[in-house]
């Protein structure tokens, strides 16, 4: 598995953002689903990376700064063909050692409260993340989740 930072400009990658947006609009009301769009993956504030297998796209991440000292994960998605491979935990520690290497304190981030998502907040767990109250702009929401780390 490599990673790399990509520019958003491949179809595979444009396919897996498509499914990725479709599936949380799938399972949240839409004031509730908070995943970037293209247009906000390609931010100045935002890094973006895609894992891949020689031809074929395993998933991606991103990160947010939010200030100097606090990161925010966004689009972490796994292909549904590389599922339960260790694609999401892969991007997950690339992601953590870059906040570490910009220096950030904290890393956060939003998922969904449905049980959908409880294989994304056992790996966050896993990590030492914990459930926290909203953060940056976000506010309270039953179908949302929060939940941080210090660095």
């Amino acid at each position: 598995m490599h990673i790399e930072p990509d520019n958003l400009s491949r179809p595979e990658v444009h396919a897996l953002l498509h499914e990725h947006l479709s599936n949380m609009a799938s399972l949240s009301p839409a004031d509730s689903v908070h995943a970037l769009d293209l247009d906000g993956l390609r931010q100045p504030d935002v890094t973006f990376w895609t894992a891949w297998s020689g031809p074929d796209l395993l998933g991606c991440g991103a990160l947010k700064e939010l200030s100097p000292t606090h990161g925010e994960i966004k689009s972490m998605r796994t292909a549904a063909a590389h599922l339960r491979k260790g694609v999401a935990r892969a991007i997950l520690a690339h992601i953590i050692d870059e906040a570490r290497k910009r220096s950030y304190n904290r890393l956060s981030l939003e998922t969904g409260s449905m049980q959908a998502f409880q294989p994304a907040h056992q790996l966050y767990l896993e990590f030492g993340f914990t459930f926290c109250q909203s953060f940056a702009d976000y506010v309270e929401d039953p179908h949302c989740v929060f939940m941080t780390r210090t660095l």
